[in-house]
């Protein structure tokens, strides 16, 4: 079928129809992009874990040095902790941003 006698036969159609005809249409797109599999998402979470736990650990591994060198009347090891913490949830907020606006850029470069 053509574009034109596509959009042509979506005219007189119900909302029924062209939701059914929508849902199908990013069946046959996910089935011809496999990139996005299982594995895919195996690596993704990986991914996210990651960049939330090193820079946590890095910030308690920190706090533990400064607490033994500079003691103080507050916990180095938690206050680096939380901010590693902190600093792992934001880039891991960027990793998910990123990938949710590429899916969509390619979601919209196939409906049209």
């Amino acid at each position: 079928m053509t574009d034109d006698s596509r959009k042509e036969s979506t005219k007189g159609s119900t909302p029924l129809s062209r939701e059914v005809g929508a849902k199908a249409s990013r069946k046959r797109r996910a089935r011809r992009n496999s990139a996005h599999g299982v594995w895919f998402g195996l690596g993704m979470m990986g991914l996210i874990g990651w960049s939330v736990v090193v820079p946590t650990l890095l910030g308690a591994a920190l706090g533990v040095w400064l607490d033994n060198r500079h003691p103080a009347s507050h916990s180095w090891t938690l206050s680096l902790l939380v901010i590693g913490l902190v600093i792992g949830c934001v880039n891991a907020w960027y990793w998910l941003q990123k990938e949710e606006k590429a899916i969509r850029e390619e979601q919209e470069n196939h409906d049209d």
